[in-house]
């Protein structure tokens, strides 16, 4: 039963290989293609959004597409996202440096400071 089983079936260096892209969205080349207006965009700005992205694919494939989708579209040609800075752009260290010397150095109840 086994020999008839094996016999049925390609030996495995007769097998293809399961990988690939079976349920893409895009072809290679028509996601460069999409992309193209998106980078001239990132290259004048600086920055995009992941938003609008996301809404052009869907209108282009012709239905909705997860977020997760455009991620790894946009990581297969090589972008990446940018992670925000530490520090808020309207920090202020001299305003910081004074609450930190103001600060209680012992927490009372709300009802203990009014008194």
């Amino acid at each position: 039963m086994q020999a008839r089983f094996q016999t049925g079936h390609p030996s495995s260096s007769e097998r293809c290989n399961w990988g690939g892209r079976r349920q893409a969205l895009l072809t290679p080349q028509e996601e460069i293609e999409f992309l193209r207006p998106w980078a001239e965009q990132a290259r004048q700005a600086g920055l995009l959004v992941l938003s609008p992205i996301r809404v052009a694919l869907a209108l282009r494939v012709g239905h909705p597409v997860k977020a997760s989708v455009v991620w790894r579209l946009l990581a297969r040609h090589g972008w990446r996202k940018v992670a925000p800075d530490t520090k808020h752009p309207k920090n202020d260290p001299k305003v910081m440096k004074a609450w930190k010397k103001n600060f209680p150095k012992c927490w009372l109840p709300c009802s203990a400071r009014t008194s």
